[in-house]
């Protein structure tokens, strides 16, 4: 088979100059297979592993079909939101528009992204001087529908990236909402790395004849990151971790636990043992994400823990080993994680500490890939295995990825468990978060109850 260039696909000069500049000359598989598919006008159902180029799959095609649209005009009627991009969490969002002005830097086209955690008085001004391309959370978007400082009735293409995320996060009532807003006449493209049943569903409900392409095997981890599992006692896993970090190929490290708790804990634990380490999960402020994600890049910090909310949205080069503390309860996510390194070909590691109350969860992640991983039975020094672990890691109650849900509290609350076919909770009426609309006045307090009436016996004294 040939090798096919960017040039081959029939590109635009001003999209194929935007590639150079950025020093890609030939797509990956599933940009290959996927843009003419795009540029052909139809629906997508594509499956690929993380971290193989999927969002210059959507971004590249769409650019060249709303290029003819591009207007130089300042006026916002000129520059309606004909691309809506929806992800489930705000780094993937970031993310995914970064890559839009980098391919759009030489088109005359606008690009915006809008998600919760911030003040939304920040995103409106932007929105209502327009945009071609919209990148968005879905309850943030929803938030702007509700001001009405967006309107879609112009929309021309869909793309759902991270799909499968959107359902584990219990997006599926908003997503119907935004379905419903959007004109019937438009492509859509629904991009995951693990094709579940509810995924199918979801599919057939929005897409329309779509085509479907895979680049590797559904829910596969890539053949570039050697799997290792170490087995530990609960107790000796923070020992083991650190012994792990002082290692020679732990030069940059991302560490997933289950609970945002647990990643804190750890993260100050870690800073005390010496370790530049840092916390990322749904709990920070965007700032304070942004500021630990970008400390990680530039290797100030070494040892970033994060929950599976990190899992998505974190592109870092040349990223060499991922550590599970914690493996995950949904073995989807595993997929996911380690996808984290050894991306766009690079070698990486993907390291697992497993105490015997995981084992189960183990034994369903390699069910799913399809493989048995190594297992060696870690020999932790009885000093260490009886050191204090971080508080709260034997007895936490595992919570799903926080993410984008915090910033809706009405969102449900996702489910490791099949979802029912109908969602009641979807016949609710749409409750904007607090910052898309005004304070609402605080609840009365409830009158304070009657005191009881206690008996008394008075005793007079006698002199």
């Amino acid at each position: 088979m040939n090798t096919i260039s960017f040039a081959d696909l029939k590109l635009a000069p001003e999209i194929l100059k935007a590639l150079t500049d950025s020093g890609y000359t030939t797509p990956t598989p599933v940009q290959a297979q996927a843009i003419p598919l795009v540029l052909e006008g139809c629906d997508l159902m594509a499956g690929a592993q993380t971290g193989t180029g999927k969002t210059a799959a959507f971004v590249l095609p769409m650019l060249q079909k709303m290029l003819p649209l591009a207007s130089g005009s300042a006026s916002p009627a000129r520059h309606p939101v004909r691309a809506l991009i929806l992800v489930p969490t705000r780094e993937l969002a970031i993310q995914v528009e970064e890559s839009v002005k980098t391919y759009a830097k030489h088109c005359k086209l606008r690009s915006l992204v809008v998600f919760g955690g911030v003040d939304i008085k920040t995103q409106t001004p932007h929105l209502k001087r327009g945009v071609e391309i919209l990148v968005a959370t879905p309850g943030r978007l929803l938030d702007h529908i509700e001001m009405k400082s967006v309107q879609l009735n112009q929309v021309q293409m869909l793309v759902l990236d991270e799909a499968d995320r959107m359902l584990d996060m219990g997006f599926m009532p908003d997503l119907k909402r935004i379905l419903a807003l959007l004109p019937k006449q438009r492509q859509n493209l629904m991009f995951s790395a693990t094709f579940s049943n509810e995924i199918k569903k979801l599919s057939a409900d929005f897409l329309t004849s779509p085509r479907l392409i895979e680049v590797a095997r559904s829910n596969a981890t890539a053949e570039n990151v050697t799997q290792k599992v170490y087995l530990v006692e609960q107790a000796g896993k923070h020992a083991l971790l650190a012994q792990l970090l002082r290692g020679s190929d732990a030069s940059q490290v991302l560490v997933f636990t289950k609970t945002k708790l647990t990643a804190s804990r750890l993260a100050k634990q870690l800073q005390r043992d010496g370790f530049a380490a840092d916390a990322i999960h749904g709990d920070k402020t965007q700032l304070e994400r942004i500021q630990a994600l970008d400390a990680f890049k530039q290797g100030k910090v070494t040892v970033l823990i994060g929950t599976d909310v990190a899992a998505r949205g974190l592109d870092i080069d040349q990223l060499p080993m991922v550590i599970n503390y914690e493996i995950p309860h949904a073995p989807e996510d595993y997929v996911h994680r380690i996808g984290r390194t050894g991306r766009a070909g690079a070698s990486g590691k993907a390291i697992s500490l497993v105490s015997p109350e995981e084992e189960k969860y183990l034994k369903e992640i390699e069910n799913l890939i399809k493989r048995e991983i190594e297992k060696e039975t870690a020999a932790v020094p009885h000093a260490a295995r009886t050191s204090r672990a971080p508080r709260g890691e034997h007895h936490e109650r595992s919570h799903a990825p926080q993410g984008e849900r915090h910033e809706r509290s009405h969102a449900p609350r996702p489910s490791a468990h099949k979802k029912p076919s109908h969602d009641p909770w979807f016949d609710k009426p749409y409750e904007p978060s607090g910052s898309a609309t005004a304070v609402a006045q605080q609840p009365a307090q409830p009158a304070s109850k009657p005191k009881k009436q206690v008996a008394a016996i008075l005793v007079r004294r006698q002199g």
